[in-house]
């Protein structure tokens, strides 16, 4: 009873609440496209005791703060890589390092193609790891993390592989001849080709003839593509680079795995890392468009949504769910749909905060974090002694409030205030 007297009073006053911050510490996994991306790939360092893990941090110029400067436009940040032991207990080894842009025109800061690469290389142990990493832009001051469990491999075998490093396939002339390394694993278009860089190690002192086979499995577990060659290796490291001859992927996220076989096929040694599929249009969080097309549910009409899940093939119903969210966007004649980007970085953030028995987007909270956003005050009652658990929401601007109820106690809050009417509108 005392619950529900709680709800008339909140409904009736206005209850001081402690606000919610506006513009946090960016946490990567939170947003739609990272604030940088990051890869770590294990080499074979010519140590016995220890390995070679280089770190690669991606940064898009369009998430830096540029500024007025003698060159131009300038940005400036720093990147900071920690590495800890398995149970983040111990630090093992911290590199800090600065970096700074100078571009001559604003428009090549803005541009979502343009990003500035670093990368720095520890000596580890084999064993598992915790790396953090961190970046700081120096003038705006925001901060944003990453982290990320990592086992380092040891190389004692007379054959072995090193991790798989994806590569860019867009060249230019200054970096024709170099590898530039696909940090964010994105293979935005059919029309591009999976390129990929990995080392082989030899300790024999003879040259051999070894199988190397390059297989493509699905998030399913199906196997989508599948390459083999037979190969010269060379004694010591033998430095590969390998593209296939087509792309058979649709949007989604895949595993690329290479073994090496000898001569009676036994499979020596092998190693596998993901990539994803990003098609040109849509936000890095797509993976899987009749997902997408089924969380639109919320802007989407029921003849709109039938209209883009009637699509007879991957690419008719992508072209159909691009289309919707054309007619929406704010600035058409730009290659950003603000509206596309803010409406499933909602859809992230509610997958990873309030999804229990089912996924975040379509838990209640779910349902009005995406329609109006994140709420100016949230007021959380977890364990009140003689009531359910509750959560009450405050919108300043709409002059509204909505409680949540957790009726079972496992994370299961139900909107207990109806969200009808004019409120039943995306808000942007």
């Amino acid at each position: 009873m005392k619950f529900f007297n709680l709800i008339v009073l909140f409904i009736i006053v206005n209850i001081s609440l402690s606000a919610q911050e506006k513009n946090p510490s960016i946490n990567q996994k939170q947003l739609l496209e990272p604030t940088y991306y990051q890869d770590f790939v294990n080499f074979y360092s010519g140590s016995g005791s220890t390995s070679r893990v280089d770190v690669f941090i991606q940064v898009p110029y369009k998430n830096l703060q540029f500024v007025k400067s003698n060159q131009g436009f300038t940005a400036k940040y720093s990147v900071t890589a920690s590495v800890l032991d398995s149970l983040k207990k111990k630090l093992v080894v911290e590199k800090t390092w600065n970096e700074t842009i100078n571009v001559i025109d604003y428009n090549i800061a803005a541009s979502k193609e343009n990003y500035n690469l670093s990368k720095r290389s520890f000596e580890l142990a084999p064993g598992n790891y915790f790396i953090r990493t961190m970046l700081e832009d120096k003038d705006s001051r925001k901060e944003a993390f990453g982290e990320n469990n990592f086992k380092v491999k040891t190389y004692d075998k007379d054959i072995s592989l090193s991790d798989i490093l994806f590569i860019s396939t867009k060249e230019s002339a200054q970096t024709k001849n170099e590898i530039i390394p696909n940090v964010s694993r994105n293979i935005p278009s059919s029309k591009d080709k999976v390129k990929f860089y990995f080392e082989l190690y030899l300790k024999d002192t003879i040259d051999t003839r070894l199988t190397l086979e390059y297989s493509v499995h699905s998030s399913e577990n199906t196997l989508v593509h599948k390459e083999i060659e037979d190969r010269n290796i060379k004694s010591g490291t033998n430095q590969i680079l390998y593209n296939f001859n087509e792309f058979p992927f649709d949007l989604g996220i895949y595993t690329l795995t290479i073994s090496v076989s000898d001569s009676t096929e036994k499979v020596i040694d092998k190693t596998s890392k993901t990539f994803f599929s990003h098609w040109k249009g849509l936000p890095a969080i797509i993976t899987d468009i009749d997902k997408a097309i089924a969380q639109t549910l919320y802007i989407a009409t029921p003849g709109e949504l039938d209209y883009m899940q009637s699509g007879e093939t991957t690419q008719e119903k992508t072209k159909r769910f691009l289309e919707f969210w054309k007619k929406k966007d704010p600035s058409p004649n730009n290659d950003e749909n603000e509206f596309l980007d803010e409406y499933f970085r909602r859809v992230a953030y509610t997958n990873e905060n309030f999804s229990s028995y089912i996924e975040g987007w379509r838990s209640d909270r779910g349902m009005v974090y995406i329609i109006l956003g994140a709420p100016n005050n949230i007021d959380r009652h977890p364990f009140e002694y003689d009531s359910k658990p509750y959560e009450v929401w405050e919108y300043y601007e709409l002059n509204r409030s909505f409680v949540f109820l957790d009726q079972t106690g496992f994370g299961d809050y139900r909107l207990i205030t109806p969200l009808t009417g004019d409120l039943y509108r995306y808000r942007y």
